[in-house]
């Protein structure tokens, strides 16, 4: 049956036609953005996924930002911390030139002094956008570590940033101290008679400027198996009576010690003061532990003995602690005199120490932070490449497809014309 009003085969073509003009235009479009899913519409859950990824390649990106600022902020205080080595080295020459009693101290003394100047110096220097790693002398809570952005953990349960941890070390040269009234709490103590030995266990401080002494009793009257004057720093058995006697040998915390670096900052000290006043280490030695002090002395007997304590310093009315810089016994370096040149020798080891130690940790710290750098640019390529798995189009699929589907529209269009012809048909019949 022919009809004038229904074209059938006019409608089929128009759909077929409209079908490939729709395929067409998509495939136009993914040749144009690159993508075969440019929106939510073309595929809803693929877009999702890849925009947490994209959402996640610009957080990596802001991630190696921070660990490039992190690596030059630790990669200065690292080379400042060998430089200061170096002139610590340099330092323990002139007293070592020193400990001769024919040479001219006064001009070592100059030589001495010019060199604490240039580490103070450099010291001051070793900052990175006002970030001084160096310097550890506030007393706020975490302002002894540096965190650098790391890494952005996703997991089920949501998104997490994790940070690289950077403590502070202390290379200044400023002096420490105590004023105002202060009381003394035992932390803990041990007495050496008999047993010559025993241990004293040191609590961690809570919070920076803690002051810790280390107290000294000796007893022999008749100074038989030692100077019993030159073993005392109080005046009586126990806790010290006043700052003067509490500042001896002292240490005062800074911000993320533990008890290790208080232990190790009293041994400094006790063997700093040792070597000043001429204290015999048979007579009595302090080694530090992970958890404190051993003492020992190999001269008491059963009527001679030495107690020592370690005490903790609370603060009184007006009282105030100042952290001292991790080698501020430069300043009390004095090789004018025999005494002197051999305190600062014991002295210069353990300033040496602390020097290296601190390049070490900065050293470690940058490996670290260059490894997780070279992680994060790593990851950041495989997500880019994942998203480009899941929307990018296929170019070369796309242009065989665009090449067929041009056919199909130019053959559809050729048939919606015939079928568009057919009414006219129908005309003969009426003439």
């Amino acid at each position: 049956m022919s009809s004038i009003l229904t074209n059938n085969g006019a409608m089929v073509a128009l759909q077929a036609l409209k079908s490939i003009n729709s395929d067409l235009g998509k495939t136009q479009e993914m040749i144009s953005t690159g993508k075969a899913v440019g929106s939510a519409k073309d595929n809803s859950a693929v877009w999702a996924i890849s925009k947490t990824m994209e959402s996640d390649v610009q957080g990596f990106k802001a991630i190696s930002s921070s660990l490039s600022l992190g690596e030059s902020t630790v990669s200065v205080a690292r080379q400042a911390s060998e430089t200061v080595t170096d002139l610590l080295t340099q330092m323990k020459e002139k007293i070592v030139a020193s400990q001769e009693e024919n040479v001219d101290r006064a001009k070592i003394q100059l030589d001495i002094d010019a060199l604490s100047g240039q580490i103070t110096s450099v010291v001051g220097a070793a900052q990175f956008n006002g970030l001084n790693l160096l310097s550890n002398d506030e007393t706020t809570a975490g302002s002894g570590t540096v965190n650098v952005l790391s890494s952005l953990d996703r997991s089920s349960t949501g998104v997490a940033a994790s940070d690289i941890s950077v403590r502070k070390q202390d290379l200044g040269t400023n002096q420490g101290g105590i004023t105002g009234t202060w009381t003394s709490t035992v932390d803990d103590s041990g007495q050496l008679t008999d047993t010559q030995t025993d241990s004293i266990a040191i609590t961690a401080p809570t919070a920076a400027a803690t002051v810790y002494s280390l107290a000294i009793f000796g007893t022999d009257a008749d100074d038989s198996s030692f100077a019993q004057a030159d073993y005392q720093t109080t005046a009586l058995a126990g806790a010290p009576a006043d700052a003067a006697e509490l500042e001896q040998i002292m240490y005062i915390s800074r911000d993320g010690d533990t008890a290790a670096d208080v232990a190790k900052g009293l041994e400094t000290a006790y063997k700093v003061y040792a070597a000043e006043n001429g204290l015999d280490s048979d007579v009595l030695s302090v080694t530090a532990t992970s958890t404190g002090l051993d003492v020992a002395s190999s001269a008491t007997d059963a009527t001679d003995t030495i107690d020592v304590g370690v005490y903790t310093g609370d603060a009184g009315a007006g009282a105030e602690a100042t952290i001292g810089g991790g080698l501020e016994a430069l300043d009390g370096i004095d090789v004018t005199t025999t005494e002197g040149a051999d305190a600062a020798l014991t002295s210069i080891e353990f300033m040496i120490e602390t020097a290296i130690d601190s390049a070490a940790a900065f050293g470690s710290v940058q490996g670290r932070i260059e490894i997780q750098s070279e992680f994060v640019s790593k990851i950041t390529d495989a997500l880019k490449s994942g998203i480009g798995t899941l929307v990018d189009a296929n170019m070369e699929e796309a242009s065989a497809r665009l090449q067929a589907l041009q056919v199909q529209q130019q053959l559809g269009v050729q048939s919606l014309s015939i079928a568009n012809q057919a009414p006219q048909s129908i005309l003969s019949l009426f003439r």
